[in-house]
């Protein structure tokens, strides 16, 4: 049974750092992604690491800012979020693809596995 859960939201001050976890199993060889939601809004890419780390992909709004990191020996995916504005508050998504999935990174419907969601507040 394939499953994702998230862990390390919260409530964090501007200029503060939050660091994600997204724990994977059920499942091995994938590429990995990080989508947030605001209220209103609609899902969209933040970061994403294929399965070896040697590519990632990034959104502008956060290059700089947030860094996506894995370990494989843990079937863990990380996002690191410094510097951190009211514009990043969201629930966040990790997302799982196949290795053999060739569409696109940047869109929700290139990841065949979703997280439950973890939210992130960030106080101005």
């Amino acid at each position: 049974q394939v499953q994702l859960v998230e862990s390390g939201g919260g409530l964090v001050q501007a200029g503060g750092s939050l660091r994600l976890s997204c724990a994977a199993s059920g499942f091995s060889s994938y590429g990995m992604g990080w989508f947030r939601q605001a209220p209103g809004k609609e899902r969209e890419f933040v970061l994403g690491i294929s399965w070896s780390g040697g590519n990632t992909y990034y959104a502008g709004s956060v290059k700089g800012r947030f860094t996506i990191s894995r370990d494989n020996a843990r079937n863990t995916v990380y996002l690191q979020m410094n510097s951190l504005k009211p514009e990043d508050t969201a629930v966040y998504y990790c997302a799982a693809r196949y290795v053999r999935n060739g569409s696109s990174w940047y869109h929700p419907s290139g990841y065949d596995y979703w997280g439950q969601g973890t939210q992130v507040t960030v106080s101005s």
